[in-house]
C-alpha cells in the first residue's frame, strides 16, 4: 500500500523528517573540537615513549569521569564537556603512520576546521617532560604527524609536544628508543607531563594557541 502523494512518497514521514532536521540541524550533533592522543595500540606498546598522546588524553579523560571505549572513526574515542567546549578526544588505532586516516574521518564526520583539531603527541627533539605547545608547523620527522598534515590537507593545526629526550647514539637507535619504555626517574617526570599537557589543552581551546604557549612553553 503505497501513501498518497506518488512515486512511493511517504508525506507524513517526510514531514518528520524535515522537522527533524530544523530541530537538530544536518550535522550528526554538536562538537567543538577533536583532541586526538597519538600512540600505537596494544599491550605491547602500552607505555612506551611513542604513546605520550594516548596516555595523555586517557588522563584527560579519566579526570572527566569518562573511558576512551567508543569504537568509531578508526579510533577509541569519546566525546565529553572540556573547556567549556564539546570535545571529541579520540586515540586513533591505526598504528602512528596512518594517524591521519581516524583525524580526518571524524574531522569530516563532525565538520571540524583544522584549527580546531588538537593533537598531542611525542618529540624526541625535546627534553624529557618538557611541553610545547605549537598553533601548526611541519611534522618534524614524526610519521603520525606527517600523515594527519597529508590527510588534513594542511599543517595549520594546533598542537602539544610531550619532550621523551633521544637516544645518546642518535638516529640508528631512534626507533627502539620511540618504543621503549621510559625509565622509573622518566616516568615520574613525564606523568606531571601529562598532568600539565591536560591543562596546556584546556587553556588552547579556552583561551587560544598564544596564551598556552606563553603559560606552558
Amino acid at each position: 500500500m503505497t501513501a498518497q502523494g506518488g512515486k512511493g512518497d511517504f508525506p507524513a514521514f517526510a514531514g518528520v523528517q524535515k522537522e527533524q532536521t530544523m530541530l537538530f540541524g544536518s550535522k550528526p550533533s554538536a562538537v567543538d573540537w577533536l583532541v586526538a592522543g597519538l600512540g600505537n595500540p596494544g599491550q605491547k606498546y602500552q607505555n612506551t615513549r611513542h604513546n605520550m598522546g594516548f596516555l595523555t588524553v586517557e588522563l584527560l579523560a579519566e579526570q572527566k569521569g569518562v573511558k576512551l571505549n567508543k569504537v568509531k572513526f578508526k579510533s577509541a574515542y569519546n566525546i565529553l564537556d572540556f573547556a567549556g567546549c564539546r570535545c571529541l578526544v579520540m586515540k586513533p588505532q591505526t598504528y602512528m603512520n596512518l594517524s591521519g586516516e581516524a583525524v580526518r574521518e571524524a574531522a569530516q564526520f563532525y565538520k571540524i576546521p583544522a584549527e580546531r583539531v588538537l593533537v598531542i603527541y611525542d618529540d624526541v627533539s625535546l627534553p624529557v617532560g618538557k611541553l610545547r605547545v605549537r598553533p601548526s608547523g611541519s611534522a618534524g620527522g614524526h610519521n603520525g604527524i606527517k600523515n594527519i598534515i597529508a590527510h588534513l590537507g594542511t599543517q595549520d593545526f594546533p598542537r602539544i609536544k610531550i619532550g621523551t629526550g633521544a637516544p645518546a647514539g642518535g638516529g640508528g637507535e631512534m626507533v627502539d628508543w620511540v618504543i621503549g619504555v621510559p625509565s622509573q626517574a622518566e616516568r615520574k617526570v613525564l606523568f606531571e607531563s601529562f598532568e600539565r599537557a591536560v591543562l596546556a589543552a584546556e587553556c588552547v581551546i579556552g583561551h587560544g594557541c598564544q596564551k598556552a604557549m606563553n603559560d606552558f612553553n
